[in-house]
């Protein structure tokens, strides 16, 4: 698997050393650093990779994260912390077969201190999340190994989903209301309505929506109309002053 371990930021070039030993334990060679805060070639790196030096002096140095992911097409975040406003992590288990089908993938890890920022999840399609005890703190290492292990040498039984998605009738209210929308911008007609809204099922349904993400979806919705509608009255498509704009319709419709 061309798998590329991505590590932001390390502070200590002993971290960095494990982590390419870690890597080279698993079966992945591929090892990027962003802004790396040391010399990768220090000798307490080389010290600690032990049998991996050549892994470090392969590795390859970007100034941002996105130049880092910039070939790949599957980028996996690693988080032990909940964020409010993205996804949550992932047993690593479900995101395998996403791994294993992707022709690019990267795994990206954060500073020892702090771990992936918002900025950096954001560029991650998918988080996971090692199943620890109560201490979930894992070393740059530790985690790295653990990883690497899940997709590149874990076998494939998953644990139990918890994950309760929404119900049919919210998600066929919401096609519903989509086609509504698109109709009212013009995206399709009658005669291609069907087939259009056929894609959008397969994509939307394979996101396993919850029954909030489905209520957040349509309050997207109801904002494209009102602002339809509200250029329509005015006369023109252009954009409303913001502090007009956020009296409007759409209320508590940008919240689940």
């Amino acid at each position: 698997m061309n798998l590329a371990v991505v590590l932001v930021s390390p502070k200590t070039p002993g971290n960095i050393g494990a982590a390419a030993r870690a890597m080279l334990n698993m079966g992945a060679r591929d090892l990027r650093l962003v802004a790396p805060r040391c010399d990768h070639l220090d000798s307490g790196a080389v010290a600690m990779a032990v049998h991996a030096a050549d892994l470090l002096r392969e590795a390859r140095v970007y100034p941002t994260l996105r130049e880092a992911l910039a070939d790949r097409d599957l980028s996996v975040g690693t988080t032990a912390r909940l964020r409010a406003d993205l996804p949550p992590p992932q047993h690593p288990a479900y995101v395998r077969p996403l791994v294993r089908a992707a022709a690019a993938p990267a795994l990206v890890f954060g500073p020892e201190e702090t771990g992936l920022i918002n900025s950096d999840l954001e560029q991650c399609q998918v988080a996971v999340r090692v199943p620890t005890g109560d201490y979930a703190s894992l070393n740059l290492a530790q985690a790295v190994l653990l990883v690497c292990y899940e997709f590149l040498q874990g076998q494939d039984e998953l644990p139990e989903r918890t994950r309760k998605t929404a119900t049919r009738e919210e998600m066929e209210a919401m096609y519903g209301h989509l086609l509504g929308t698109m109709r009212l911008i013009g995206y399709t007609d009658a005669v291609r309505a069907r087939h259009t809204l056929r894609l959008w099922r397969a994509m939307l349904d394979r996101a396993l929506m919850t029954s909030a993400e489905s209520r957040l979806f349509r309050g997207l919705l109801r904002q494209v109309a009102w602002k339809v509608e509200d250029a329509a009255r005015r006369g023109t498509a252009e954009p409303r002053p913001a502090q007009d704009a956020a009296g409007g319709e759409n209320g508590d419709d940008q919240t689940p």
